[in-house]
């Protein structure tokens, strides 16, 4: 018995002196309108939905993670979002904190509560179907906000395109605001109102690669977290937030993302051994003045213990041909499976190890 689990686990692990410990894979990108869309990264007359995806892997892949442009894409307002994976399964180490993604939030002088801090929802997901590809339910890594009254879960927002002949409306009493009715939005609580555009950023707000006229986005909304401290729109403080969240704190003092707060779409926990997917989207819905709107910044991610060592799997086996040549486990590939290692059988599927 134990020469056998020592087999199988030996058969299942995955050698992770050669994992990249940065994210590898870039497979959606949609941001919501923002002022740093079709800046970062930068779009070009002619530029499709993989030529942007490619830029996005520029940007955020590998270790270049010191948070200065180039280096960094936006999400834009509430609900713009992004979906990347490493080059393996980032393990659930009990008890840990299992990855970082970093930001460009950092703190006012003095203080130690806010500066600039946009916070991003994170939600993960495990290939169950081990096809590779972010098709299986998402999690939401459930944050210091979520379970206050002032989270709104089973939000949702529509964006409406700009009219190709729409007229700026400038706000007379803001100098900054070159056009207060821009791009209009709607949610499903009833409210209503506009990304602005301001002075500092005169190109199009809206992804340019994206010909639909209307964008629509769902999941959790975090309460606003900006004060305008001067009273007059000079000076906005954002408050950080305890934990959980992408570009919410300095990346120096924010330890990381446990695996182990996922829940699932009732706010139940789930146990995940491992996830092949992130996705991160902007959690405001807030508009600060001449600092525009709360939009999450990334700049980089890494997997806190890449050499940990994924074994002792006893479901979510999928066999790949018959006769057996290899299985793929939690999408890491076995070839040449131990002799003794017997399994129940349903079709391809193999749903038991059975010792």
């Amino acid at each position: 018995m134990k020469n056998i689990i020592a087999l199988l686990a030996m058969c299942i692990a995955f050698s992770a002196s050669s994992a990249n410990p940065y994210i590898a894979k870039v497979y959606d990108f949609v941001p919501a309108p923002g002022q740093f869309v079709n800046v970062m990264p930068e779009y070009e007359e002619g530029d499709d939905k993989e030529a942007m995806l490619n830029k996005v892997a520029e940007n955020i892949c590998g270790n270049d993670i010191d948070g200065a442009s180039p280096g960094m894409i936006s999400l834009g307002a509430w609900g713009g979002y992004v979906v990347f994976g490493f080059d393996h399964p980032v393990v659930n180490v009990k008890g840990e904190y299992d990855f970082k993604i970093y930001g460009n939030a950092f703190a006012a002088t003095g203080s130690s509560s806010g500066g600039s801090c946009e916070p991003g929802i994170v939600m993960v997901s495990y290939d169950e179907n081990g096809n590779g590809v972010p098709d299986d339910k998402w999690y939401e890594l459930a944050g210091s906000e979520y379970g206050k009254s002032e989270t709104i879960h089973d939000y949702k927002m529509t964006y409406y395109k700009p009219a190709a002949d729409h007229v700026a409306n400038p706000d007379p009493a803001n100098r900054y605001i070159t056009d207060r009715t821009y791009a209009k939005w709607e949610d499903n609580k009833g409210n209503s109102g506009y990304v602005m555009k301001n002075s500092f950023h005169s190109q199009a707000y809206w992804p340019e690669w994206i010909e639909d006229e209307t964008m629509e986005f769902e999941g959790s909304r975090l309460a606003d977290n900006a004060t305008d401290k001067s009273g007059n729109g000079s000076n906005y403080v954002l408050s950080f937030y305890d934990y959980g969240y992408v570009d919410n704190q300095p990346n120096a003092s924010d330890p990381g993302f446990n695996i182990e707060w996922a829940v699932d779409s009732d706010g139940k926990s789930v146990n995940l051994p491992a996830v092949h997917f992130i996705k991160v989207y902007s959690a405001i819905n807030q508009y600060c003045g001449w600092i525009g709107e709360t939009s999450t910044e990334i700049c980089g991610g890494e997997d806190l213990h890449p050499d940990t060592i994924l074994s002792g799997i006893e479901s979510n086996f999928t066999c790949v041909n018959e006769p057996v040549e290899y299985y793929t486990v939690q999408g890491v590939k076995v070839e040449n499976p131990v002799n003794g290692i017997f399994v129940k059988r349903q079709g391809n599927k193999v749903t038991k190890v059975i010792l």
